[in-house]
Protein backbone atom coordinates (compact mmCIF):
# COMPACT_ATOMS: atom_id res chain seq x y z
CA UNK A 1 0.00 0.00 0.00
CA UNK A 2 3.49 2.56 -0.05
CA UNK A 3 2.84 2.63 -3.86
CA UNK A 4 1.40 5.34 -5.72
CA UNK A 5 -1.70 4.21 -7.52
CA UNK A 6 -0.46 4.38 -11.28
CA UNK A 7 2.10 1.88 -10.17
CA UNK A 8 -0.38 -1.17 -8.86
CA UNK A 9 -2.02 -3.47 -11.33
CA UNK A 10 -5.48 -2.65 -11.68
CA UNK A 11 -7.38 -5.39 -9.68
CA UNK A 12 -5.58 -4.46 -6.69
CA UNK A 13 -7.09 -0.86 -6.19
CA UNK A 14 -10.45 -2.65 -5.21
CA UNK A 15 -9.07 -5.11 -2.65
CA UNK A 16 -7.03 -1.92 -0.79
CA UNK A 17 -10.31 0.12 -0.92
CA UNK A 18 -12.22 -2.84 0.76
CA UNK A 19 -9.43 -3.76 3.08
CA UNK A 20 -9.63 0.17 4.36
CA UNK A 21 -13.63 0.56 4.96
CA UNK A 22 -15.11 -0.36 8.24
CA UNK A 23 -16.62 -4.00 8.19
CA UNK A 24 -19.88 -2.58 9.30
CA UNK A 25 -20.79 -2.21 5.69
CA UNK A 26 -20.18 -5.58 4.22
CA UNK A 27 -23.18 -5.10 1.68
CA UNK A 28 -21.39 -2.15 -0.39
CA UNK A 29 -18.35 -4.44 -0.25
CA UNK A 30 -19.98 -7.15 -1.97
CA UNK A 31 -21.84 -4.91 -4.28
CA UNK A 32 -18.20 -3.37 -5.37
CA UNK A 33 -16.39 -6.92 -5.99
CA UNK A 34 -19.79 -8.22 -8.01
CA UNK A 35 -19.73 -5.17 -10.09
CA UNK A 36 -15.87 -5.17 -10.65
CA UNK A 37 -16.09 -8.54 -12.49
CA UNK A 38 -19.63 -6.96 -14.80
CA UNK A 39 -18.54 -7.60 -18.44
CA UNK A 40 -17.62 -5.15 -20.44
CA UNK A 41 -16.52 -2.54 -17.39
CA UNK A 42 -13.76 -0.32 -18.22
CA UNK A 43 -13.34 1.36 -14.70
CA UNK A 44 -15.82 1.33 -10.98
CA UNK A 45 -15.18 4.25 -8.82
CA UNK A 46 -16.67 6.06 -6.07
CA UNK A 47 -16.84 9.85 -6.26
CA UNK A 48 -19.20 12.13 -4.58
CA UNK A 49 -19.90 13.22 -0.89
CA UNK A 50 -17.94 9.99 0.05
CA UNK A 51 -14.54 11.27 -1.22
CA UNK A 52 -15.28 14.58 -0.22
CA UNK A 53 -14.14 16.98 2.91
CA UNK A 54 -17.90 17.14 4.07
CA UNK A 55 -19.85 14.13 5.04
CA UNK A 56 -22.29 12.99 7.14
CA UNK A 57 -24.77 10.13 8.18
CA UNK A 58 -26.71 10.92 5.01
CA UNK A 59 -24.00 10.63 2.65
CA UNK A 60 -24.80 7.94 0.10
CA UNK A 61 -22.02 5.83 -1.88
CA UNK A 62 -22.25 7.39 -5.87
CA UNK A 63 -20.32 4.55 -7.95
CA UNK A 64 -19.30 5.28 -11.42
CA UNK A 65 -19.27 2.82 -13.97
CA UNK A 66 -18.00 3.54 -17.21
CA UNK A 67 -17.83 1.39 -20.21
CA UNK A 68 -18.53 2.06 -23.46
CA UNK A 69 -22.04 1.27 -23.06
CA UNK A 70 -24.19 1.51 -20.27
CA UNK A 71 -24.51 -2.34 -18.52
CA UNK A 72 -27.53 -4.27 -19.63
CA UNK A 73 -30.84 -3.48 -17.83
CA UNK A 74 -30.36 -7.48 -17.54
CA UNK A 75 -27.43 -7.45 -15.29
CA UNK A 76 -28.78 -4.75 -13.46
CA UNK A 77 -31.66 -5.88 -12.56
CA UNK A 78 -29.69 -8.81 -11.58
CA UNK A 79 -28.21 -6.66 -8.99
CA UNK A 80 -30.74 -5.52 -7.54
CA UNK A 81 -32.31 -8.98 -7.00
CA UNK A 82 -28.60 -10.02 -5.13
CA UNK A 83 -28.05 -6.64 -3.35
CA UNK A 84 -30.78 -4.33 -2.62
CA UNK A 85 -34.82 -4.19 -0.68
CA UNK A 86 -35.44 -1.53 -2.74
CA UNK A 87 -34.26 -0.53 -6.23
CA UNK A 88 -35.02 1.52 -9.03
CA UNK A 89 -33.18 0.51 -12.13
CA UNK A 90 -33.49 2.94 -15.36
CA UNK A 91 -33.12 6.14 -14.22
CA UNK A 92 -32.46 8.70 -16.80
CA UNK A 93 -33.80 11.61 -15.45
CA UNK A 94 -30.25 12.95 -15.38
CA UNK A 95 -27.32 10.81 -16.31
CA UNK A 96 -28.52 7.17 -16.91
CA UNK A 97 -28.22 5.34 -13.24
CA UNK A 98 -29.97 3.00 -11.11
CA UNK A 99 -30.52 3.56 -7.02
CA UNK A 100 -30.22 1.09 -4.70
CA UNK A 101 -30.89 0.68 -0.85
CA UNK A 102 -29.18 -2.48 -0.14
CA UNK A 103 -30.36 -5.60 2.41
CA UNK A 104 -28.51 -3.59 5.40
CA UNK A 105 -29.89 -0.11 4.40
CA UNK A 106 -27.03 1.23 2.78
CA UNK A 107 -27.93 3.51 0.17
CA UNK A 108 -26.26 3.25 -3.40
CA UNK A 109 -26.37 5.36 -6.30
CA UNK A 110 -25.08 4.12 -9.38
CA UNK A 111 -24.23 6.04 -12.43
CA UNK A 112 -23.05 4.91 -16.21
CA UNK A 113 -20.99 6.92 -17.94
CA UNK A 114 -18.28 6.49 -20.70
CA UNK A 115 -14.00 7.49 -20.56
CA UNK A 116 -14.81 9.27 -23.80
CA UNK A 117 -17.12 11.41 -21.90
CA UNK A 118 -14.53 11.88 -19.04
CA UNK A 119 -11.61 12.74 -21.54
CA UNK A 120 -13.98 14.75 -23.22
CA UNK A 121 -14.48 16.94 -19.88
CA UNK A 122 -11.08 17.56 -19.29
CA UNK A 123 -10.02 18.82 -22.82
CA UNK A 124 -12.99 21.25 -22.89
CA UNK A 125 -12.73 22.50 -19.27
CA UNK A 126 -9.03 22.11 -17.73
CA UNK A 127 -6.73 22.03 -21.16
CA UNK A 128 -8.80 24.63 -23.12
CA UNK A 129 -10.94 26.33 -20.33
CA UNK A 130 -14.15 26.49 -20.99
CA UNK A 131 -16.52 27.66 -18.38
CA UNK A 132 -20.12 26.95 -18.00
CA UNK A 133 -22.74 29.41 -16.34
CA UNK A 134 -22.47 28.17 -12.54
CA UNK A 135 -21.00 24.55 -11.37
CA UNK A 136 -18.05 24.87 -14.34
CA UNK A 137 -15.68 22.54 -12.76
CA UNK A 138 -18.36 20.52 -10.76
CA UNK A 139 -17.45 17.51 -12.72
CA UNK A 140 -13.39 18.21 -12.87
CA UNK A 141 -14.14 17.85 -9.20
CA UNK A 142 -15.70 14.62 -9.52
CA UNK A 143 -13.01 13.17 -11.97
CA UNK A 144 -10.38 14.06 -9.81
CA UNK A 145 -11.26 13.21 -6.15
CA UNK A 146 -12.94 9.61 -7.05
CA UNK A 147 -11.47 6.51 -5.71
CA UNK A 148 -10.47 3.86 -8.24
CA UNK A 149 -11.99 0.58 -7.67
CA UNK A 150 -11.49 -1.12 -10.75
CA UNK A 151 -9.48 0.08 -13.81
CA UNK A 152 -8.92 -2.71 -16.50
CA UNK A 153 -6.09 -0.89 -18.13
CA UNK A 154 -5.04 2.30 -16.69
CA UNK A 155 -7.42 5.00 -18.51
CA UNK A 156 -9.05 6.27 -15.64
CA UNK A 157 -5.83 6.85 -13.99
CA UNK A 158 -4.55 8.39 -16.78
CA UNK A 159 -7.38 10.85 -16.75
CA UNK A 160 -6.55 11.41 -13.35
CA UNK A 161 -2.82 12.15 -14.19
CA UNK A 162 -4.17 14.81 -16.59
CA UNK A 163 -6.24 16.86 -13.66
CA UNK A 164 -2.94 16.35 -10.89
CA UNK A 165 -1.40 20.01 -12.38
CA UNK A 166 -2.04 23.13 -11.03
CA UNK A 167 -5.13 24.92 -11.47
CA UNK A 168 -5.37 26.89 -15.11
CA UNK A 169 -5.44 30.52 -14.09
CA UNK A 170 -6.88 30.65 -18.21
CA UNK A 171 -9.54 28.93 -16.53
CA UNK A 172 -10.45 31.48 -13.44
CA UNK A 173 -10.30 33.83 -15.97
CA UNK A 174 -12.76 32.38 -18.62
CA UNK A 175 -15.37 31.68 -15.18
CA UNK A 176 -14.92 34.86 -14.09
CA UNK A 177 -15.73 36.45 -17.80
CA UNK A 178 -18.80 33.71 -17.97
CA UNK A 179 -20.84 34.10 -15.25
CA UNK A 180 -19.77 37.63 -12.92
CA UNK A 181 -21.75 39.73 -15.58
CA UNK A 182 -24.86 37.92 -14.87
CA UNK A 183 -24.30 38.43 -11.32
CA UNK A 184 -25.52 42.54 -11.67
CA UNK A 185 -23.45 44.37 -14.59
CA UNK A 186 -24.91 43.10 -17.75
CA UNK A 187 -26.82 45.18 -19.89
CA UNK A 188 -30.15 43.56 -19.32
CA UNK A 189 -31.82 40.55 -17.59
CA UNK A 190 -28.60 40.19 -14.90
CA UNK A 191 -29.66 37.86 -12.33
CA UNK A 192 -30.28 40.84 -10.20
CA UNK A 193 -32.67 42.71 -12.63
CA UNK A 194 -34.34 39.63 -12.64
CA UNK A 195 -34.95 39.37 -8.80
CA UNK A 196 -36.27 42.73 -9.07
CA UNK A 197 -38.87 42.20 -11.36
CA UNK A 198 -40.30 39.17 -9.91
CA UNK A 199 -40.17 41.00 -6.52
CA UNK A 200 -42.25 43.83 -8.70
CA UNK A 201 -44.43 41.21 -9.97
CA UNK A 202 -44.43 39.74 -6.42
CA UNK A 203 -43.64 36.15 -8.10
CA UNK A 204 -42.04 34.18 -5.41
CA UNK A 205 -41.14 31.49 -7.25
CA UNK A 206 -38.98 33.54 -10.01
CA UNK A 207 -37.28 34.79 -7.03
CA UNK A 208 -36.43 31.65 -5.56
CA UNK A 209 -35.06 30.28 -9.01
CA UNK A 210 -33.45 33.42 -10.25
CA UNK A 211 -31.49 33.63 -6.47
CA UNK A 212 -30.46 29.86 -6.60
CA UNK A 213 -28.93 30.70 -10.47
CA UNK A 214 -27.14 33.97 -8.78
CA UNK A 215 -25.59 31.87 -6.33
CA UNK A 216 -24.86 29.29 -8.29
CA UNK A 217 -22.60 31.89 -10.33
CA UNK A 218 -21.49 33.53 -6.92
CA UNK A 219 -19.84 30.16 -5.79
CA UNK A 220 -18.60 29.64 -9.39
CA UNK A 221 -16.41 32.69 -9.27
CA UNK A 222 -15.51 32.03 -5.74
CA UNK A 223 -14.29 28.40 -6.26
CA UNK A 224 -11.67 29.96 -9.23
CA UNK A 225 -10.59 32.82 -7.94
CA UNK A 226 -9.10 30.34 -4.99
CA UNK A 227 -7.95 27.67 -7.86
CA UNK A 228 -10.28 25.13 -6.26
CA UNK A 229 -12.94 22.99 -8.35
CA UNK A 230 -16.25 23.31 -7.60
CA UNK A 231 -17.77 20.52 -5.71
CA UNK A 232 -21.23 20.50 -6.32
CA UNK A 233 -24.68 21.87 -5.14
CA UNK A 234 -24.11 20.47 -1.35
CA UNK A 235 -23.25 21.96 1.50
CA UNK A 236 -20.82 24.93 -0.40
CA UNK A 237 -20.71 27.40 2.31
CA UNK A 238 -18.68 24.67 4.52
CA UNK A 239 -16.97 23.78 1.67
CA UNK A 240 -15.52 27.54 0.67
CA UNK A 241 -14.66 27.78 4.17
CA UNK A 242 -11.96 24.83 4.68
CA UNK A 243 -10.87 25.35 0.99
CA UNK A 244 -10.97 29.27 -0.34
CA UNK A 245 -8.20 31.28 1.65
CA UNK A 246 -10.02 34.18 -0.07
CA UNK A 247 -13.33 34.98 1.31
CA UNK A 248 -15.16 38.19 1.26
CA UNK A 249 -15.55 39.85 4.89
CA UNK A 250 -18.58 38.17 6.64
CA UNK A 251 -18.96 35.36 4.13
CA UNK A 252 -21.46 33.02 5.71
CA UNK A 253 -23.74 35.44 7.34
CA UNK A 254 -24.36 37.32 4.41
CA UNK A 255 -24.75 34.23 2.15
CA UNK A 256 -27.36 32.65 4.78
CA UNK A 257 -29.60 36.01 5.03
CA UNK A 258 -30.03 36.23 1.37
CA UNK A 259 -31.28 32.84 1.22
CA UNK A 260 -33.48 33.49 4.44
CA UNK A 261 -34.70 36.48 2.98
CA UNK A 262 -36.14 35.46 -0.40
CA UNK A 263 -39.59 36.81 -0.46
CA UNK A 264 -38.82 39.29 1.81
CA UNK A 265 -38.66 43.15 1.31
CA UNK A 266 -34.78 43.33 2.28
CA UNK A 267 -33.60 40.45 -0.55
CA UNK A 268 -32.31 43.37 -3.00
CA UNK A 269 -30.37 45.42 -0.24
CA UNK A 270 -28.68 41.78 0.66
CA UNK A 271 -27.71 40.99 -2.90
CA UNK A 272 -26.22 44.09 -2.96
CA UNK A 273 -24.36 43.17 0.16
CA UNK A 274 -23.08 40.46 -0.90
CA UNK A 275 -22.24 41.18 -4.09
CA UNK A 276 -20.22 44.24 -2.82
CA UNK A 277 -17.97 42.01 -1.07
CA UNK A 278 -17.45 39.68 -3.66
CA UNK A 279 -16.42 42.56 -6.00
CA UNK A 280 -14.36 44.14 -3.88
CA UNK A 281 -12.57 40.87 -3.71
CA UNK A 282 -12.70 40.76 -7.41
CA UNK A 283 -10.98 43.88 -7.43
CA UNK A 284 -8.34 43.50 -4.59
CA UNK A 285 -7.20 40.24 -5.96
CA UNK A 286 -6.97 41.41 -10.23
CA UNK A 287 -9.71 39.74 -11.28
CA UNK A 288 -11.76 42.30 -12.37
Amino acid sequence: MGQDKEDLPAKSYTTIFLSSMAVSEPMIHTLISWLAKAEGLQALVLSGSRTGLVIDDLSDYDLYVYSEEPLSLEIRHEMASLFASRAEIGNSFFDEGDELFLADGTAVDIMYRSLEWAQQQVDWVWKTHHASVGYSTAFIHNLKTATILHDSDGRFAHIQKQLDTPYPKELTKAITAKNYPLLRSKLMASYYEQIEHAMVRHDLVSQAHRTSALLASYFDILFAINAQNHPGEKKLVTWAKKTCKLLPEAFEGMVDQVVEQIGQKELLQLIDSLLDGLDGLLRKEGWV
